[in-house]
């Protein structure tokens, strides 16, 4: 009798989940397709994309939606309006902020009509992406949801006023100031001070007796900001009080407002136990000048900590006098690359021509925090010497530097010097020529001239941290190479 075959067993029959087709990858492999395509920045075809935006999972599409933000390419505005009417609400909230990042003025009408999104991470990230158009026709839309629910909505309209009309929303940032919610008050706080009218201000100084630390904090910065005299006698009773969390705003604005009955407060600060408090009240100092802050500059360039020893270094560049020399140069020996630096910029803030051939060697440091104060401070003291060097380094600089490397433990601080290291050159370059043409100088500008673009020309200058002001714009890449080459445009005319 032959064999025939058993059926399966139909009580529990087993499921076996569909094998995918092998040209279809799975979910988390498209996604990790679509970061790869847009590592290295522009994309020619943005097509695989777009398209992206609807596949059928929703982390694919968020993916999507955040390359095409990183891109910023205009081209993908269209869908990405689309996808704001996405079932999910983090593709919805990562459209948005994308289009925030494009910033083209077509999108404000979409960015608009999500602000009534009904998830609040949609909601918040609009406002934001609104402010990134900056365009104030978008004040009444923002301004309406100055009574949304959801205190994170509240606190990107605070921002979003205060980038946009500060003047013209008081009366809703009043609103917001009393705010049960400390992270709004202190938005609304730092809003209100994006106005310079005086009567704005007084509303500002109430908040430094705020029950939250950060909203006092947020006070603090905006009276520094605006040097406002009237609310040094708070800054001052802040400092009494045992909160320490608050003091380096305080011991900041201090320094900024530049008030002199501040300074026996900052000098027993300069004392405390916190390295970090320590650092404050030290620069502090050295923006009020005066000779007490000159003594406590010097004892702290022998701090056991880095941090405070860096700061008493800039500081002597304000208040130092011929005779601090030999303490600066001693500091060059310093383990620190921030010390170092600090030294450095004193050296050329003070105008001691006298370390020039020892700041030369500061050129081939290993940190490039260090390369950058020295190349500042040779330029500044206009050392001839330093030629050969700068020209040297300034072939060897690329002009527009990719992403910065992780720090090594010979430096150990973040840094974006790298990036201004081409800009400095030039601006160091052009000083040592003194308005005399050298023809040695005259060509590495012209050949460093020849290897950037319009756009890049057209850039504002990434310069030295002394070279920083925020009473004066920064100067166009395009006008120092004016400055170092005046006679440039003669030269083309006559080629």
């Amino acid at each position: 009798m032959a064999d025939r075959p058993r059926r399966a067993s139909r009580k529990s029959p087993v499921r076996r989940t569909p094998t995918p087709a092998p040209d279809r990858p799975s979910a988390a492999a498209r996604a990790a397709a679509i970061r790869e395509s847009v590592r290295d920045g522009a994309v020619k075809d943005i097509g695989p994309l777009l398209l992206a935006l609807s596949d059928p999972v929703p982390g694919v599409r968020e993916t999507a939606a955040v390359a095409l933000g990183l891109l910023k390419d205009p081209r993908a505005c269209t869908t990405l309006a689309t996808a704001l009417a996405d079932p999910d609400a983090r593709v919805r909230a990562a459209a948005v902020e994308a289009l925030g990042g494009i910033g083209r003025a077509e999108s404000r009408g979409p960015l608009e009509q999500a602000l009534d999104d009904p998830d609040p991470e949609v909601r918040a990230r609009s406002v934001l992406a609104l402010v990134e158009l900056a365009d104030a026709a978008s004040f009444p839309a923002i301004d309406r949801r100055v009574d949304d629910p959801d205190p994170a909505v509240r606190r990107a309209v605070a921002v979003g006023l205060g980038r946009l009309a500060p003047e013209a929303s008081l009366p809703s940032l009043e609103k917001l100031l009393n705010d049960p919610i400390d992270r709004v008050r202190r938005e609304a706080v730092l809003a209100v001070g994006r106005s310079s009218r005086p009567e704005h201000l007084a509303v500002v100084r109430r908040y430094l007796a705020d029950p939250a630390r950060r909203v006092r904090v947020a006070a603090a910065v905006v009276a520094g900001r605006h040097r406002d005299r009237a609310s040094v006698p708070e800054l001052l009773a802040l400092l009494a009080t045992p909160e320490t969390w608050e003091k380096p705003a305080v011991l900041v604005a201090l320094g900024r407002i530049g008030d002199a009955s501040a300074v026996p407060k900052l000098v027993e600060w300069a004392d405390h136990p916190s390295h970090w408090i320590r650092v404050c009240a030290v620069h502090a100092l050295g923006e009020l000048g005066g000779p007490e802050a000159r003594e406590v500059a010097l004892a702290h360039l022998r701090d056991p900590y880095w941090s405070v020893r860096g700061a008493a270094a800039v500081a002597l560049g304000t208040v130092g006098r011929p005779e601090d020399l030999a303490s600066l140069l001693d500091l060059l020996q310093d383990e620190h690359p921030w010390a170092r630096r600090g030294a450095i910029y004193a050296l050329g803030c003070l105008g001691l021509a006298e370390a020039a051939p020892r700041l030369r060697e500061e050129l081939f440091d290993a940190a490039a925090e260090v390369r950058l104060a020295a190349v500042w401070s040779l330029g500044r003291l206009g050392d001839d010497g330093a030629r050969d060097d700068l020209i040297r380094l300034l072939y060897q600089t690329r002009p527009t530097p990719g992403p910065p490397l992780p720090a090594g433990p010979e430096e150990r601080l973040g840094s974006d010097a790298e990036s201004r290291l081409f800009d400095a050159i030039i601006q160091a370059l052009g000083r040592l020529s003194h308005g005399l043409p050298d023809p040695l100088i005259h060509r590495s500008l012209v050949d460093a001239l020849g290897r950037l673009s319009e756009d890049e020309l057209d850039r504002r200058a990434r310069l030295p941290l002394p070279e920083v002001r925020a009473d004066q714009p920064a100067p166009t890449l395009r006008s120092l190479f004016e400055t170092a080459l005046p006679s440039t445009a003669d030269d083309e005319d006559s080629a």
